[in-house]
């Protein structure tokens, strides 16, 4: 039996309202890891335990950007939900400090909003 747009989009919606509302996703494919993601995602969660925020960090799959990684969308309630492309440890740093503190983008690596 085949699911209708509809049905689709209730249950879009009941797992994104289960959902933490602030998070950031690391692309951790193969591409993501060979240009970095696990610095970039080390540095995250030693940020978010030193400022003891409740933020989930998690490692996702490949979005199909394989030039821009490592990828880092970011989450934070009251600011629109971005990927970063091309992020390394020092734009892991400017995404806490600008991003998630200040609630103000990191414009130079914004891959879409």
């Amino acid at each position: 039996m085949a699911i209708t747009r509809d049905e689709l989009n209730t249950l879009k919606a009941a797992v994104w309202a289960k959902s933490p509302k602030n998070w950031i996703r690391v692309g951790y494919s193969t591409c993501g890891v060979a240009a970095g993601a696990r610095e970039v995602f080390e540095v995250l969660v030693e940020e978010i335990k030193a400022r003891n925020m409740d933020i989930v960090v998690k490692k996702c799959g490949c979005v199909g950007l394989c030039s821009a990684e490592p990828l880092v969308e970011v989450n934070i309630e009251g600011v629109p939900r971005v990927f970063y492309g091309k992020v390394n440890k020092d734009v892991a740093h400017r995404i806490m400090d600008e991003h998630v503190c200040q609630k103000k983008l990191v414009e130079n690596h914004i891959y879409e909003l």
